[in-house]
């Protein structure tokens, strides 16, 4: 059975952009809210800021579970949080420039915006993750024991 460090491309896509897509429906008209901001052109720039994201995403995840596996480590509370950090501080070093550019603020005031999207994505990037793992493991134990099933009776 596939464990939670043997996930194909399609999956980590999938996977990826799940995250990004539930994000959105959440933030955008949250943000254009608070930021006195037409929704289209925050949808505009929640889109820009998913595709890095995204990209970064999967890229983050690969390298984070090859450390799992390197080091031995499980899914704890702990590496959860650890996990959840470093992948925030690593999106505000490259979507502070690209918010300040298209609102046209300052640098200081994006990042105080992103200041609120990590208010918003570190406990949200937690529990996604928390509920997808979970999620995926209930699938591939159905998977697998219908896989054993169905070998059963073909070995009959």
């Amino acid at each position: 059975m596939q464990t939670q460090h043997d996930k194909p491309v399609s999956e980590r896509i999938f996977h990826a952009v799940l995250y990004e897509l539930c994000a959105m429906i959440l933030l955008v008209p949250l943000a254009s809210l608070v930021m006195d901001t037409g929704l289209a052109h925050m949808g505009v720039l929640a889109l820009m800021m998913s595709s890095v994201a995204m990209l970064f995403n999967m890229l983050f995840n690969a390298l984070f579970e090859r450390a799992e596996r390197r080091w031995g480590l499980t899914r704890t509370v702990w590496v959860r949080s650890a996990h959840a950090l470093l992948f925030e501080g690593g999106l505000v070093v490259m979507l502070v420039p690209l918010a300040a550019w298209w609102l046209a603020v300052s640098l200081w005031q994006a990042f105080l915006l992103d200041l609120g999207f990590f208010a918003f994505f570190l406990p949200y990037t937690y529990v996604f993750n928390l509920a997808y793992d979970r999620i995926r493991l209930r699938v591939m134990q159905r998977r697998h024991t219908a896989r054993l099933r169905a070998e059963g009776v073909a070995g009959e």
